[in-house]
Parts: structure tokens; sequence; C-alpha cells
């Protein structure tokens, strides 16, 4: 690279704004000087002389410009994934939600067999001892 020399002109901000929109009108309507035919903001940066650096730290509102004709809006794609972040955390919750619930029923149902295997014991018990005999219940 060469040494910038103090004498350097650079072009006011305004009309390198005005340089950048003709420059990514040329390349939309098939007009470019350098042949561009995609819209991508390295295509508008050579079309207009500059570099992308130059686009993307000193004219946000042309890069914006640029991604919205590319369909890549960083309002629309930030939007976007708000809404899908919204759209999982309600799933989690409901996951959240139902995995309580299924512990509760596990908790339930492990008390019952945990009732069901002592009782299993006691029977199995009964009829390995012959001295014990089945009493008729009163129940009748």
């Amino acid at each position: 690279m060469k040494p910038k020399d103090k004498t350097t002109k650079y072009k006011p901000a305004e009309d390198r704004e005005k340089d950048l929109k003709l420059a990514l009108h040329r390349i939309q309507k098939g007009r470019a000087h350098t042949g561009e035919t995609k819209v991508t903001i390295a295509a508008v940066a050579r079309e207009a002389g500059v570099s992308t650096a130059l686009i993307h730290n000193h004219y946000p509102v042309i890069a914006e410009a640029i991604r919205e004709v590319q369909g890549r809006s960083s309002r629309v794609m930030r939007d976007v994934k708000q809404q899908d972040l919204v759209t999982e955390r309600r799933k989690s919750a409901a996951y959240r939600l139902e995995i309580e619930e299924l512990r509760a029923k596990i908790a339930s149902l492990a008390s019952v067999n945990e009732v069901l295997l002592d009782e299993n014991r006691v029977l199995k018990a009964k009829l390995a001892d012959r001295k014990v005999i089945d009493l008729p219940s009163r129940k009748g």
C-alpha cells in the first residue's frame, strides 16, 4: 500500500453516500459499469470504487438497504429470530410442565409398586410356609 500523503482529498460523506446509492441502483437495473449483476455489499463497493469496510463502518444505512434488496434485512432477520425464540421458550415451558407432571406420576407409581411388591412377598411367604392357612374373610 502507498503511504498516504497529507494532500489526499476525500469526498464528502454526502457525495460518497450518493455514489453508493447510484452504484446500488445501477446494479439493480442491470447497468453496472463493472458488469456486476448480483446485489451484494462487495458488488456495490466495487461499483462505487470503495472498500466493503467503508460501507460497513461508515454507511450502515447503505449496508442495510443492500441487505433489504437481498431479502436479508437485519431487522427482519432479528424479528424472525425473536419470534422463533418466543416460540421455543413456550415449547420449553410446556415441556418443563410435562416433565414435572410425569415425575409426579412416576413417584406415585413407584409408591404403588412398593406396596404391591411387599404384598407379593407376604403372599409368597404364606405359600412357602405350610403352617399358614388362609382364614375366611369377614367381608361377605
